[in-house]
């Protein structure tokens, strides 16, 4: 029953878009599969860290303001980066190759970077992962089963950031949406914009 409330709960949660969804559908969009996956493995490694974190149940952290700061204003400014990226980007061919993407990265490590940094600069993730398994593990649920919980949950954000990744990054879906890219990548721009400012000043 324990496992059945902490999964629907943070099913529901990684249902709510943030982010790390607006980077994942630009770089879907705009660069090949196996890019967008790399940048779904940053994620996940991300919450990892912090589900290590909430596992170890070293809750002191989410009270250690200057930490929380220092998280909240480097991730507000590296969303509003991304965000300022995206809006002076000008309009391009979707399926014409050779085209550059605002958000593109030289390798691979920098997309895998870009994905990291998005979810580890979030303080709400370890904020929100430490409240989970505060509020509804038992103290007296044994470490290995914590483990699997942690396990259960890192999974389902790399497979779900995946699957987001293969639906929309597919060539049908690609030629069906070329048209409204530039639209698309504006709305992202100005979102993950409001998700800086709202990180830095709320």
């Amino acid at each position: 029953m324990e496992f059945l409330i902490l999964a629907t709960a943070h099913f529901l949660a990684l249902l709510s878009p943030g982010p790390d969804f607006f980077i994942i559908v630009q770089t879907s969009l705009k660069r090949t599969l196996k890019e967008a996956f790399v940048v779904c493995a940053g994620i996940a490694t991300a919450h990892s860290i912090y589900l290590i974190i909430a596992v170890l149940g070293l809750e002191s952290i989410k009270h250690m303001s200057w930490l929380m700061n220092i998280l909240r204003y480097l991730g507000g400014l590296y969303l509003l980066y991304l965000g300022y990226m995206l809006l002076k980007a000008p309009k391009i061919d979707l399926l014409k190759k050779g085209e550059k993407n605002p958000l593109h990265v030289e390798d691979l490590k920098g997309e895998f970077a870009k994905g990291f940094l998005s979810a580890f600069l979030n303080p709400k993730n370890i904020i929100f992962y430490l409240s989970l398994f505060t509020a509804l593990v038992s103290k007296t649920t044994p470490l290995y089963m914590r483990s699997l919980y942690a396990l259960w949950m890192f999974s389902l954000v790399f497979f779900w950031d995946m699957g987001v990744s293969f639906m929309i990054g597919n060539k049908k879906v690609k030629e069906k949406l070329s048209s409204y890219v530039f639209r698309i990548e504006k709305v992202a721009g100005v979102v993950l914009g409001s998700f800086g400012l709202l990180l830095m000043f709320n």
